[in-house]
């Protein structure tokens, strides 16, 4: 299936909110619909030209959650007779949302479409299993939805777990992702400072209790004053004398994010695209050391397309440990000075519907600013894989 005409453009995301503070009385829809109506505006594409609207997410929230796709789609004026579909690839369903709309766009199923993808794990529910049926006397267990989210299917082990795991068997010490997670507080806080990462977010108007409302722009969890020394003082998250620390892992975030993914011949005149989606791949690999997962992915797209690390000028691998850094590095031999330059899900966050597409509009503005050819965008997957696109910058 070629991917020769398939071109990316208006890519936007909300600031990711931190746990349980400003986007936790938003629901996921209203979200997503306000990425798709800014990606819309910003590539100059009018609702009414889109005809397929696809949606990653991994945590189904609020009523509407099992129909997210197709609400997002219409509460953002894409015409009634659009189509929308909902796709769920663990950290990589925001990946697998610009892939799939291009899959969509091959098969000449559609022309324009909407990649969009998000979470509001804030709003994930409570639940119990005993209750439908009748419960007997006593206590009744509720669980945290958001539990499953953060554990292996197969051992039912947390994701960290799997971290330590993967720190273990390759040999990674706690000093080195200490020095990754701070390294990612430090590039998120130049890219604040820069306005790097302000040029990707649509405002967007939360619940301020009293105030009625205010306006939401600016990143939540990102750590800007955090030391290194304080980084080496926490305590181990998964594991006693473990390795990886709430410091090296990833936020648990909320927010969304949207492209426009198009045939280029369907672009209306004067609408210029920014990038190429070239290719992607998707390798396995085991459940116990998923954080291994980009080193194959990266490896098998390089070589279904002829190209060497050194031909790539920007890598974003997903911050989902530290540890999965600092193992895609050695394996693959990956510069730092060519990886994750504005933060990654260290210190922005990691809603994994919405990941992968704030990852790919951050390898687009970099090859932008910067007049680079190539672009990965990579990030392992919880059950044991790893998925990695590649895009080409056509504004050199």
């Amino acid at each position: 299936m070629a991917f020769d005409q398939i071109v990316l453009l208006g890519g936007v995301r909300t600031a990711f909110g931190d746990f349980g503070k400003s986007l936790r009385d938003v629901p996921l829809s209203a979200l997503g619909a306000h990425v798709a109506r800014a990606s819309l505006q910003r590539s100059s594409i009018a609702p009414p030209d889109v005809d397929h609207l696809v949606f990653g997410l991994v945590g189904v929230v609020d009523h509407d959650g099992p129909f997210i796709s197709r609400k997002v789609a219409l509460d953002a004026g894409l015409p009634v007779e659009s189509s929308a579909l909902t796709v769920t690839r663990a950290c990589g369903s925001g990946t697998q949302a610009i892939v799939s709309a291009a899959e969509q766009i091959a098969t000449g199923h559609s022309r324009i479409a909407l990649a969009a993808g998000g979470e509001n794990f804030s709003r994930v529910p409570y639940v119990s299993r005993h209750l439908r049926y009748g419960a007997g006397r006593g206590p009744v267990e509720m669980e945290d939805g958001l539990d499953a989210i953060y554990r292996c299917p197969f051992s039912k082990a947390l994701m960290g777990d799997t971290a330590e795991a993967l720190a273990e068997r390759f040999g990674y010490q706690r000093p080195a992702m200490d020095d990754w997670g701070f390294m990612s507080q430090q590039r998120a806080k130049a890219a604040m400072e820069s306005g790097f990462l302000a040029r990707q977010i649509e405002p967007i108007e939360v619940p301020d209790g009293r105030q009625g409302s205010r306006s939401f722009a600016i990143d939540e969890f990102p750590r800007p004053n955090v030391t290194r020394e304080k980084l080496a003082a926490l305590k181990p998250a998964f594991k006693a004398n473990g390795t990886v620390t709430a410091g090296s892992s990833s936020g648990v975030t909320d927010g969304a994010a949207c492209l426009v993914v198009a045939h280029q011949k369907a672009l209306p005149g004067g609408v210029w695209p920014q990038a190429r989606l070239v290719d992607y791949a998707v390798a396995g690999v085991p459940p116990e050391i998923m954080g291994a997962g980009p080193v194959p992915a990266i490896a098998k797209l390089l070589q279904r397309n002829d190209l060497e690390v050194a031909d790539i000028d920007y890598f974003e691998i997903n911050e989902a440990f530290a540890v999965v850094n600092l193992h895609a590095e050695k394996e693959l031999g990956i510069a730092r000075d060519r990886t994750n330059l504005y933060g990654g899900g260290i210190s922005i966050g990691h809603p994994p519907g919405a990941t992968g597409i704030r990852m790919t509009i951050t390898a687009m503005q970099h090859l932008a600013d910067t007049a680079g050819r190539y672009g990965v965008v990579s990030m392992c997957l919880g059950s044991g894989m790893g998925m990695a696109v590649l895009v080409e910058n056509l504004q050199r």
